[in-house]
């Protein structure tokens, strides 16, 4: 898969979903409604960047603290297209497996992205272009791309299903 798009800096490392998405919002479920919370505990201000065309650019340990989906399904609301990071926390980065949104780890496109560069990133061979230059990203394993690809773990049974 092939996504394109605005880079959204997060500043940082250990940013942790707990301020990503605060405690007292964990009540709605449904994505449209969570939209206004994201980053409301961090920067209110990064929402103004989201939009269809948005790729989330992350320091290392992105996500850490509770596992909360809140986070990936606000941002799959807003439009994000993918997330690329130095490094993710091990639950954040499954809920970005299981809800489709794509995540790879690539600090030195990290390092070369400012905020609005054009980013295209290849999915299936891991690849991270950051304004013309590439970089080499750890792929995604091959069952998480496709369960990515399906557009996360849900429709991916679905599917499954379906096909009897």
């Amino acid at each position: 898969m092939i996504i394109e798009g605005s880079a959204v800096l997060i500043p940082g490392d250990d940013v942790d979903t707990d301020v990503m998405y605060p405690g007292a919002y964990l009540g709605i479920d449904d994505p449209e409604l969570m939209k206004p919370y994201l980053f409301e505990g961090y920067d209110p201000t990064l929402r103004d960047q989201l939009g269809s065309d948005a790729i989330i650019v992350t320091g290392a340990n992105f996500g850490l603290g509770s596992s909360r989906e809140h986070v990936v399904q606000a941002m799959k609301a807003w439009g994000v297209r993918g997330i690329v990071g130095k490094g993710f926390a091990r639950i954040f980065y499954r809920n970005c497996v299981n809800l489709g949104l794509p995540a790879l780890i690539c600090p030195e496109a990290v390092n070369a992205a400012r905020r609005g560069a054009i980013l295209r990133v290849d999915t299936d061979v891991g690849v991270v272009d950051v304004e013309g230059t590439r970089f080499r990203a750890s792929p995604i394993p091959p069952f998480m791309l496709e369960l990515v690809n399906s557009g996360g773990l849900t429709d991916w049974v679905g599917n499954r299903l379906a096909e009897g």
